[in-house]
């Protein structure tokens, strides 16, 4: 009976630690078009998740952002979640095997951790991958793919980012994939007060680019496109910026200095030949893949940067980072020690439940209640529910430190029967 009611609690058994995989590739290994195949839409990641407990996968998620493709979750071999990533990807699985990292266990967990808190970013300390992570947890969980193992995780990995960010600067200062094209503009870009930007794609990345080119660069002349209309002209207004409909795209391009794209379309949208002739322009591509053409690269006066070349920059931000990650790595390891405490406690949880349904039938035992009552005669009153859950708090820290599990049980009762204790 007590394998089937842990199961029926929990979801998963005590060997979830060691049944926990990731498998992903990233930045550090693989250029943007390579990592643009194992991107993940919203329709491929419903399939995923629709076929992951056919295929021996007992919770799951995917984290896919510009920078990496991850997928994490609690299966036997983590083949095969590599299998349920490739079948629906654009890339194949061999391709992905040769450029991946596969981790299992304590090596996992603490992946996760890392990566929650930027220290396994493109930039260090980039905070925009916790919302990343929100959301394809939200994402898996809505669709009965998160039981508690991973969804403790979880809690407990943000709830370490957010303590690092709070208790560090690891975060501090403004660098980001959308603050380094500022960035970029500021260093090889002359007068860019005079130029005329167009900013194509208002997602979040796009959204933030926008902010930063309007707080950082003396830049007034920004035209913002998207191809819902109604998107650009929102942020426009908001901004105090121009916005342009979507079908005038092409005219816009060849108007603009600089011409920033963030829209993740799964192919390029401005090509060599909508270039040509059109002169001196600076082109930012933020996306994954890529949704500007490499070749534009080679007309003459075009310079054409992507978001692996702009995480190259560095600036005293990043010097000031990374004297903080020791702080971060720390933050970290207090945390992952709280979750195995979660975790080791876990199996008692049974015993514990055992124990309290015990002392609530005790309770309700009439010849008990006249027993302890004529006991307790001229103490004041007592309140029973609070006192169960005293002494089974009292058992649970016993258990953790000394694994006696009958002794406690008995212990527990005799406390709860005897008068004026605890």
């Amino acid at each position: 009976m007590w394998p089937e009611q842990r199961t029926e609690m929990y979801g998963t058994s005590n060997q979830d630690i060691l049944r926990f995989f990731a498998a992903g590739i990233n930045y550090k290994k693989t250029d943007a078009s390579v990592r643009g195949q194992f991107a993940i839409s919203p329709d491929n990641y419903e399939r995923i998740l629709s076929q992951s407990s056919d295929c021996g996968v007992n919770e799951m998620f995917i984290l896919s952002t510009c920078n990496r493709t991850e997928i994490y979750g609690i299966t036997s071999d983590p083949q095969l979640l590599i299998d349920l990533l490739c079948q629906h990807t654009q890339g194949d699985g061999e391709t992905f095997r040769s450029m991946a990292y596969i981790k299992c266990g304590m090596d996992a967990i603490e992946h996760l951790y890392q990566v929650s808190a930027g220290l396994d970013s493109q930039i260090l300390g980039d905070y925009e991958i916790v919302g990343q992570i929100k959301q394809a947890v939200k994402f898996a969980k809505d669709r009965s793919r998160i039981g508690g193992f991973i969804e403790r995780l979880v809690n407990s990995v943000l709830q370490s980012s957010k303590t690092i960010k709070n208790q560090t600067t690891l975060s501090g200062g403004t660098v980001s994939v959308s603050f380094s094209a500022v960035q970029f503009i500021r260093q090889h870009v002359k007068d860019p007060g005079g130029k005329k930007v167009l900013l194509a794609g208002i997602g979040k990345i796009g959204r933030n680019t926008c902010r930063n080119l309007v707080d950082y660069l003396p830049m007034k002349d920004i035209t913002l496109i998207n191809r819902t209309d109604e998107k650009s002209r929102q942020l426009a207004e908001e901004l105090g910026l121009r916005f342009a409909p979507f079908s005038s795209f092409h005219k816009e391009v060849m108007e603009a200095d600089i011409i920033v794209v963030s829209t993740n379309a799964p192919t390029p949208i401005i090509f060599k030949k909508d270039l040509a002739g059109a002169g001196e322009k600076t082109l930012i591509d933020l996306s994954i893949p890529y949704n500007i053409d490499p070749a534009a690269q080679e007309l003459p006066g075009v310079r054409l940067v992507n978001v692996d070349e702009l995480s190259k920059l560095k600036d005293r931000t990043l010097n000031k980072r990374k004297a903080e990650v020791p702080k971060a790595k720390a933050i970290i390891t207090e945390h992952i020690r709280e979750f195995l405490e979660w975790y080791e406690m876990r199996k008692y949880v049974p015993v514990l439940l055992a124990v309290k349904t015990k002392l609530q039938e005790l309770h309700g035992n009439p010849a008990f209640f006249h027993t302890l009552t004529g006991a307790c005669a001229g103490l004041p009153p007592i309140d029973h529910k609070a006192r169960i859950q005293k002494v089974i708090n009292g058992m649970a820290v016993k258990m953790r430190q000394q694994n006696q599990r009958g002794c406690h049980y008995i212990e527990a009762i005799n406390e709860f029967m005897t008068p004026g204790v605890n």
